[in-house]
């Protein structure tokens, strides 16, 4: 799957946007936006797939996406009839309209709510009835009272978010963007990494790329990111391979995988299963299963 840009509709004058969808079923496409998202499933079931991690979803689960994180909602009905899907999602771009308040001293356990959760978390079934009634204050409040409404409803969820476990693993997205804050040189670098991945991408090319020698790239590379060059190569590859595993219409895994730039099966297969805990064919079962499965 591709992840494609969405944009969130939003009306001039606001900084947040609360939106209630019903639908023939939930939005289809693998997608990310700028903005981070509250999403209350009122009605429907299926499966949350959250970079390569699958989460089982139904009516009442509430959850809470980080800024910039892909994800699709599928829907999967109990007959196999129906798909009607009906939420209620809270929409807000922490770098937008809202940072200069959340800049300030009163709000800084907020800001760091924020910031410390870039992985999702759902929420807690315990929880469900104190955050849904901050969501319907939220939705039903105008002006200034809309936007107090939405502050409890952040600091519902701070506390909550201590007894969660992160939806994903570390998001590769976070790695480039905390390092592409020291310069344009390290930009560079990811934009041409992620330009050139599915082809036999060594380390002198990008080192040569940089106008670095093989050992300082190394060092620089480790520096800014926290991993080195191999590892976050492999992660770029293998999240491709996972998002081209979750099509409805797959093509064979060494094909795939090939086409996603490792040049060796038995590679691929060890490198796979170290970074997501099970091998290919595990994985597109799971995500079978758990699609097709009664939730």
């Amino acid at each position: 799957m591709k992840t494609l840009q969405f944009n969130v509709p939003t009306m001039e004058g606001q900084s947040l946007t609360v939106q209630e969808d019903v639908m023939d079923s939930f939005y289809p496409h693998f997608h990310s936006h700028q903005e981070a998202q509250l999403m209350w499933i009122v009605k429907g079931n299926g499966v949350l797939v959250v970079e390569n991690t699958l989460h089982p979803f139904k009516e009442n689960d509430i959850f809470f996406l980080a800024a910039n994180q892909p994800h699709v909602f599928k829907s999967v009905s109990q007959d196999r009839l129906s798909n009607e899907s009906r939420s209620i999602s809270v929409f807000f771009d922490p770098n937008g309209k809202l940072k200069p308040l959340f800049s300030l001293g009163e709000l800084d356990s907020l800001n760091q709510f924020i910031y410390s959760n870039p992985q999702g978390f759902k929420i807690p079934e315990s929880h469900f009835k104190s955050v849904s009634e901050r969501v319907l204050q939220v939705k039903s409040a105008v002006q200034i009272d809309k936007l107090m409404h939405f502050f409890y409803l952040l600091r519902s969820l701070a506390n909550v978010s201590k007894e969660t476990d992160p939806l994903c693993a570390e998001r590769i997205e976070e790695v480039s963007l905390e390092a592409g804050t020291s310069g344009s040189r390290i930009t560079l670098i990811f934009n041409y990494i992620k330009e050139n991945f599915k082809n036999e991408l060594t380390l002198a090319d990008v080192a040569e790329y940089a106008n670095l020698t093989p050992q300082a790239f190394c060092r620089y590379f480790k520096k800014h990111c926290g991993i080195t060059f191999v590892h976050y190569l492999n992660r770029i590859r293998v999240k491709e391979v996972c998002n081209q595993l979750n099509e409805d219409y797959l093509d064979s895994v060494s094909f795939i995988a090939y086409n996603c730039g490792f040049n060796s099966i038995t590679n691929f297969n060890r490198v796979f299963k170290q970074i997501t805990g099970c091998n290919p064919k595990e994985y597109v079962q799971q995500y079978k299963q758990t699609l097709y499965s009664r939730i």
